[in-house]
């Protein structure tokens, strides 16, 4: 089996909803040993989440296969001290500690930096919060619906027009970019601490990853520019950026921002000619000031033919456009199959996602089922140096489960 670059690390997942565990998943694809910390009975409340109204329903729990994958998992009641104390032995061996927990929960169960730190001086100490570290919101809950899509501007960008009701993100949407910035954070602590041989306290939050995303039009504010209308999709400013419904019902997107190279390519395609000619669309100005005209004729255009048509009529051309995809199309997406983007889980067929990274020369373990609450306990005290006495006594006590 692929050991992977991080063979040898070893991570303490004490977090939960998604961002941060999200980040240890990365770290175990490319080979860290991640132990998932969780407390006992049902465990991490993640699990849960297929439960939740409105979420899929089948027999696997979609949501615990993503992001524990390749995890161990112990069962510690941190409010009991003698579970503080497995955990702080734990931590004295880790080279990483990762953390949701907002900054009042981890004072109370003893997991603090400064809890932790003086355990072990090379220790990575990497806290996720919704709002950041300080402030006034610092201890405020928080989940991406609200901290990254909502308050960093993003769910009310998407919006057509100022009259359409604010577009809900998904489950996830914004706590998996997170996870990337999280992991980026780790890693930059790791190079760190090869230079000078210590640890340190790295930190990310929902609410600065949010604003980061917001990016372009986040920044324009900040400039003071100044703002146009917003149109809806009818409206557009410009139709060969804009997305269009095929006969079918489903859509694609246009991306053609060399406009005078591809406009020519594109209406032959569309099998309209004539545009090219045309007086109306002769150049980009003319086509921006008439773009509710040309919005229209290729929604009567591409509404005559069904999207895999349009797809083999459009690609080679050197036009850029995208499927509008639905979940439908992912299991199949070939693409994504050739670039291992979706990939088995070990001695199974079925998929899951891989992290989106890839470094040649190397290769990413391949993905082991996440684990059952507790599943390792015994292994990890053992590993830890507590015989079966000790293990008794702790599972008795109720700090191990």
């Amino acid at each position: 089996m692929e050991k992977g670059i991080f063979s040898g690390l070893k991570v303490l997942d004490c977090a939960s909803f998604i961002a941060a565990p999200a980040a240890a998943t990365v770290l175990s694809d490319f080979g860290a040993d991640v132990i998932k910390i969780e407390p006992p009975g049902a465990g991490d409340p993640y699990r849960n989440l297929p439960n939740l109204p409105g979420y899929p329903t089948g027999e696997h729990n979609f949501a615990w296969l993503l992001e524990a994958r390749n995890k161990k998992s112990i069962a510690l009641d941190l409010a009991k001290p003698e579970a503080q104390a497995v955990l702080y032995r734990l931590v004295e061996e880790a080279d990483v500690f990762i953390t949701n927990m907002p900054p009042p929960v981890r004072a109370k169960l003893g997991i603090t930096h400064d809890h932790l730190a003086h355990l072990n001086d090379r220790l990575i100490y990497a806290s996720f919060t919704g709002y950041g570290e300080k402030g006034e919101e610092a201890n405020k809950p928080g989940f991406d619906s609200n901290a990254y899509w909502a308050r960093s501007g993003l769910m009310d960008l998407v919006r057509a027009d100022t009259d359409t009701t604010p577009a809900r993100s998904v489950a996830g949407m914004g706590d998996h970019p997170c996870a990337m910035a999280f992991y980026g954070a780790i890693v930059t602590a790791l190079y760190q601490r090869e230079k000078t041989g210590k640890g340190s306290h790295v930190a990310s939050n929902l609410m600065a990853n949010g604003v980061w995303a917001a990016s372009v039009l986040a920044q324009a504010k900040l400039c003071g520019a100044k703002f146009g209308e917003r149109r809806p999709r009818e409206r557009a400013l410009n139709a060969v950026a804009n997305h269009y419904q095929c006969k079918d019902g489903r859509w694609l997107i246009l991306s053609l921002l060399s406009e005078e190279k591809q406009f020519p390519a594109l209406a032959k395609c569309l099998g309209r000619e004539d545009l090219i000619s045309d007086p109306r669309f002769a150049t980009k100005a003319d086509r921006q000031a008439r773009s509710v005209e040309l919005v229209q004729i290729f929604d009567e255009t591409f509404a005559t033919r069904d999207l895999a048509e349009w797809r083999k009529i459009l690609d080679g051309n050197g036009l850029v456009f995208g499927v509008v995809a639905i979940l439908d199309d992912i299991p199949n997406d070939k693409q994504m199959l050739d670039n291992e983007v979706l990939v088995p889980f070990e001695n199974d067929t079925m998929l899951t996602i891989s992290s989106p990274i890839w470094i040649d020369g190397t290769k990413k373990v391949r993905p082991r089922k996440p684990p059952g609450v507790g599943e390792h306990s015994d292994e990890i005290l053992r590993e830890a140096g507590y015989d079966e006495a000790a293990i008794k006594q702790l599972k008795s006590s109720g700090a191990v489960g």
